[in-house]
């Protein structure tokens, strides 16, 4: 069989031949076109007038000459609306404004040019913004007019082979939902593929193998951060949520619920990984960073987890509506309403069960997304009496706290207070202490309901007990 032949059109050619049905668009078995929703269409019409590329499109041609659409239907018809059809771009359309080169002109319209008599050429942009083909200056027309076309041509064919092409051309899965709103993430997709390849993912809930290949996983955690961090301007579909992350979300805050992810992994047991589905995985995400702020042990969130699955507690009714009754009313609905009254059941029943006092919680602003050299300033100013902290300084302390010991074996609550702790040890020049002091801090003593501050006091408390012991034997051993 002959291999098929090249042909590549300007687009005002390529449009003309449909119109003219030298190229047709309803072969037998070829889907109806209109298919495409309006944002679709609008990224095509960037593409085009930014000169960006468009795969070929594949045609089949009978032996009479006549050409049919095989491949790319949708968007030889998305062309010819905006073309001929009127069609204007939503408000809705990404990078909106076209740059292009047009002749300078005077006031009325006269060209400008150079003292040689040639033209001036200068920058200029259009929004395209509710705009239609007859809304484009002319050095725009010009160049969706221009464009070139490729197309692959299948030559010598009868309708039988033309449908078989149309059917082979098209059998291919089209990116889900949430695979194409992953691609408007491109700030932290990386760090999201590195949390999706923790162990929680693997071991801790109950995910399908379908979920962790067709994007559904990736969706999780933009809900994730979207709710831990950026409920007020939350967004229901997955590409809205996309699109306001890469703009407003910070690595910090993919970074907290990485750790908290972590953390996760070693209380959640095969009793509890069915609660974490892909439906609900964001709410207890989220409600586990609310309890982080407690200061309790992490064990103590698994406590409320077993109660919650086992005691009934889905069942208890607050503000007269129980988990399980809003869960079965808005079975796969995700509006803003919907998820802030599931979070507010959530944490209203963890800070009953675990008899969390919330006026003793950390504050979110003094540990979560937050700047570690302000919050780490204001310990050490407020609670050993030392200023003049910069963010050279905290940068030093985190180094020496690491090498001091694996920060990320830490709890979360304590490792700010610890960074401070370590700064504190450096400007009294007992840093040579921290490693062993800490080998032995905590056992037996792990109290919970501390805020930061307090937690510091407490760190600070035992190190100087501490170092002061240490000083002692010094002296009796050389006495």
């Amino acid at each position: 069989m002959k291999r098929p032949r090249k042909k590549v059109y300007t687009l005002d050619t390529y449009l003309d031949r449909i119109k003219e049905n030298d190229i047709r668009t309803d072969q037998d078995v070829q889907r109806l076109s209109g298919a495409w929703d309006k944002s679709t269409i609008n990224e095509l019409l960037v593409t085009v007038l930014t000169d960006d590329y468009i795969p070929p499109v594949i045609l089949g041609e009978e032996e009479n000459s006549q050409l049919w659409i095989i491949d790319g239907l949708q968007r030889s018809t998305a062309l010819l609306m905006f073309r001929y059809g009127n069609y204007r771009v939503t408000p809705s359309v990404e990078d909106p404004v076209i740059y292009y080169r047009a002749k300078a002109r005077d006031n009325n319209g006269t060209l400008i040019k150079d003292s040689n008599g040639d033209i001036i050429w200068e920058d200029a942009s259009f929004d395209i913004k509710n705009k239609t083909y007859d809304d484009l200056p002319p050095e725009l027309k010009k160049a969706f007019g221009e464009y070139q076309v490729e197309t692959v041509i299948h030559e010598n064919c009868d309708m039988k082979r033309i449908s078989t092409l149309v059917r082979k051309y098209n059998n291919h899965a089209p990116m889900k939902t949430a695979q194409k709103a992953f691609t408007y993430l491109d700030n932290f997709a990386r760090v999201t593929r590195d949390i999706l390849d923790s162990r929680f993912f693997k071991d801790c809930g109950v995910y399908t193998e379908k979920e962790k290949i067709n994007g559904t996983l990736e969706r999780v955690i933009m809900e994730s951060v979207m709710c831990m961090f950026h409920l007020d301007n939350w967004k229901r579909q997955p590409r809205q949520a996309g699109k306001y992350l890469n703009e407003n979300a910070t690595k910090e805050q993919f970074h907290v619920l990485e750790d908290n992810i972590h953390r996760l992994e070693n209380i959640i047991d095969g009793g509890l990984e069915d609660i974490f589905t892909s439906k609900n995985s964001y709410i207890w995400f989220a409600l586990f960073n609310k309890f982080t702020e407690s200061g309790l042990e992490d064990r103590e969130f698994a406590k409320f987890l077993y109660a919650f699955k086992d005691k009934g507690l889905d069942t208890v009714q607050v503000g007269g509506t129980s988990f399980k009754e809003m869960d079965m009313a808005h079975r796969g609905t995700k509006d803003k309403s919907v998820v802030n009254g599931k979070l507010h059941i959530l944490e209203s029943l963890m800070d009953w069960y675990l008899c969390i006092n919330t006026q003793n919680k950390i504050k979110q602003e003094d540990h979560k997304g937050n700047d570690t050299t302000e919050v780490v300033r204001d310990i050490m100013e407020d609670c050993a009496g030392i200023s003049g902290i910069d963010k050279e300084d905290v940068e030093l302390f985190v180094m020496v706290a690491n090498d001091v010991s694996e920060m990320g074996l830490l709890p979360g609550h304590e490792k700010i207070p610890f960074i401070a702790l370590t700064g504190y040890a450096m400007r009294e020049d007992k840093e040579h202490l921290l490693k062993e002091w800490l080998s032995g801090y905590g056992e037996g003593q792990k109290p919970g309901g501390l805020d930061i501050k307090e937690r510091f006091l407490k760190m600070k408390g035992d190190f100087d007990k501490f170092a002061r012991k240490k000083e002692e034997n010094i002296y009796r051993e050389a006495g």
